[in-house]
């Protein structure tokens, strides 16, 4: 292992590091807006190009080595077979200028197709043929999923509708994972994945963005007012759910080898809001821990992969029972939320859980405070997280679009800073 593979894989096994790993860009829940990614790129003085939007939705930019390097960067993700709009992730880019005026590099079989008002809708898979799943406003700088919900049986829905999406990964899928995975070693940072078909109930899916006539229960209310009313109907999306994602996991396992990830991102479901979560504890264990615990325990059982749970909000709650469920990895850490103080989190849970997330404070100090603000925050956090390992520097959540560069290379100086003064 070099020195990046080193910190993170002392601090995921409660170790202390000899220095406190830094993670920007290594999934879906840790990356930064494509705008913010270019005007580091310009920060730092580096090549000027378009960025390449590796996760399409949240318009995620791709941390290349010379930005990496730049931040000190200790993680890479090794990108899916399949966008969130199902277009197939082959390495082949194109150019697409963005509402906002950036030109970025997307997926080549992407359709991005602009209304009269300047919108721009995009299609599952690239297929114009069929009603589109999302939408960027023009004055937005993310995707939005478009509600394509049909009819369904209220008292009886069918969960074989809401399970066609759960199948075999394809060989060509597969092939493309294994490929991704070799290029993602070669950047000599630790390697992170997120398995397909493991996130139970996660909001962001269940629209289906990435299927062209998704049937059963796609409106995200509806999906909720299941969880509360239809618990039955649940469990057997999840049983099915679990099995295929099982045998997935075979498949994939067998042919990456184990030493092709170090943390794969299981399941990004939010159970929070800012001062509550969604359901009750109670009905966490009833309706989610078993099918996570299958997940989990095949994976602890049959390789060395940690698993990451993303969830926002107000979760300490659920902290304890995400642990018996065999999660190794809590993100974001939202501190700023109900019972989320990083004092209690560190005491209570930190010889248990790793805490990925938790540097800053996106939603208010990150976009909107000084940079003075954003140092002594990143550095309180540093300074409460860290002793004994078991945390990873991040954001709490991805950087967002309209985030002032000052602020984000203070929160980069402040962590240099830590790191620097041999904490």
């Amino acid at each position: 292992m070099n020195d990046s593979q080193n910190v993170i894989n002392d601090s995921i096994n409660h170790r202390q590091p000899a220095r406190l790993p830094l993670d920007f860009g290594g999934s879906n829940t840790t990356g930064i807006h494509c705008s913010v990614v270019a005007e580091l790129r310009d920060h730092y003085g580096l090549e000027k190009r378009p960025v390449i939007v590796h996760e399409p939705s949240q318009m995620l930019g791709l941390i290349e080595d010379d930005l990496a390097d730049a931040m000190g960067v200790d993680t890479v993700h090794s990108l899916p077979a399949r966008n969130s709009f199902g277009v197939v992730t082959d390495g082949n880019w194109k150019e697409w200028r963005t509402p906002w005026g950036q030109d970025v590099l997307v997926a080549a079989q992407m359709a991005l197709q602009p209304t009269e008002n300047g919108d721009i809708l995009t299609y599952p898979e690239g297929d114009t043929s069929v009603p589109p799943s999302a939408k960027l406003n023009h004055d937005g700088y993310f995707f939005d999923a478009l509600n394509r919900q049909g009819e369904f049986d209220e008292d009886d829905p069918n969960p074989d509708d809401n399970t066609e999406e759960f199948t075999l990964i394809s060989d060509e899928d597969l092939a493309l994972m294994v490929r991704h995975a070799a290029e993602a070693k070669k950047h000599n940072r630790t390697v992170i994945s997120a398995l397909p078909g493991t996130s139970f109930g996660d909001v962001s899916n269940v629209p289906a963005m990435f299927m062209k006539h998704p049937k059963g229960i796609r409106d995200v209310a509806e999906w909720y007012v299941s969880v509360a009313v239809r618990q039955e109907f649940i469990h057997e999306v999840f049983s099915k759910q679990a099995d295929v994602a099982i045998a997935n996991l075979q498949r994939i396992h067998a042919a990456v080898g184990d030493d092709a990830y170090s943390v794969v991102a299981v399941c990004g479901t939010d159970f929070g809001t800012q001062i509550s979560t969604f359901c009750s504890k109670d009905a966490f264990i009833e309706l989610y821990q078993p099918y996570y615990q299958k997940v989990n325990g095949w994976i602890h059982d049959n390789t060395s992969w940690k698993t990451f749970k993303h969830s926002c909000g107000a979760i300490e709650p659920f902290i304890e029972p995400l642990i018996e469920s065999g999660f190794d990895i809590l993100n974001p850490v939202q501190c700023s939320a109900t019972g989320m103080d990083p004092h209690l989190l560190k005491e209570k849970y930190g010889e248990r859980v790793v805490f990925w997330g938790g540097g800053i404070d996106t939603q208010q100090t990150l976009p909107f405070g000084t940079p003075d603000q954003v140092r002594a925050e990143a550095l309180e956090r540093c300074r409460i997280f860290s002793p004994g390992g078991g945390f990873v520097f991040n954001s709490i959540h991805n950087v967002q679009a309209l985030t002032p560069i000052p602020n984000l290379v203070a929160l980069l100086d402040a962590y240099k800073e830590f790191i620097s003064a041999g904490k």
